[in-house]
């Protein structure tokens, strides 16, 4: 009988499957994708700008952010991730912090843009992570997040498939629950009780489900590395289509 996966987040050892960074890999090019939108719908100039990534594990998004030229901090409340995120750090400047989004710790009004990844869905104190996001933001400055809808098809995906199914899961259990996902309405009005004006909401989902469904099976199996899991998902971005499972959106700060 095949050994099943050992399921572990923040960790890069050989037998560990880290469904989290798996997660991050694979949402990369739509989430660079949908911030190239954002700042050109704004004319928001990465350099010289000052940006902030909340839920940042590895740091993958954090060094994106750092290459579009801003001065990135990035924030996780995992001290694990943190370390990781320093030792895949590629000299771009990133200030690394252990942090949670609910109590980031850092000055009013300091950052042109914030990015809250990995967050929304898995937290029960929304509001206060909205909160904080706003505090830390300048007036006018763009918040941007990711997070997951809750349908019946999410439901399928993240709390059978990610971390029920045997064959497809690669979370956790108990790490997303029905009531932390929330319909995009919901969300506005969070954004909106936190003085943040949402300005867009953009569909994102794989070019095929079978192909979600072959690499996380070959991922599981060994048979496929985390690098080569990007490729095969292909996350394409939908911006007029309903969220079904994922999406993206932006809010601005209100003055």
């Amino acid at each position: 009988m095949p050994i099943a996966p050992h399921i572990e987040l923040d960790s890069a050892g050989p037998a560990a499957v880290d469904g989290r960074h798996i997660r991050a890999l694979t949402f990369q090019s739509a989430r660079l994708e949908y911030l190239r939108h954002v700042l050109s719908e704004l004319s928001l100039a990465a350099v010289g700008s000052r940006a902030l990534v909340v839920g940042s594990g590895r740091g993958l998004l954090a060094r994106g952010l750092a290459r579009f030229g801003f001065e990135v901090v990035a924030a996780d409340p995992s001290p694990a991730a943190t370390a990781l995120a320093l030792d895949a750090d590629d000299g771009l400047g990133i200030t690394y912090l252990t942090a949670p989004a609910e109590e980031l710790g850092l000055p009013d009004g300091s950052f042109d843009l914030v990015y809250c990844a990995d967050t929304l869905e898995i937290t029960e104190q929304p509001d206060v992570v909205l909160a904080q996001a706003a505090r830390v933001l300048r007036p006018g400055g763009v918040f941007v997040y990711d997070t997951v809808n809750r349908t019946p098809v999410s439901r399928l995906v993240y709390l059978g498939a990610f971390q029920a199914f045997p064959g497809t899961r690669i979370m956790p259990r108990g790490r997303y629950a029905a009531h932390r996902l929330r319909r995009p309405a919901e969300l506005e009005t969070a954004l909106d009780r936190a003085g943040l004006s949402a300005k867009d909401v953009s569909a994102f989902r794989p070019r095929d489900v079978r192909s979600l469904v072959r690499a996380t099976r070959g991922r599981r199996r060994g048979t496929l590395t985390d690098d080569q899991l990007p490729e095969l998902v292909d996350m394409v971005l939908e911006p007029e289509g309903t969220p079904v499972v994922t999406y993206l959106g932006y809010a601005i700060h209100q003055a």
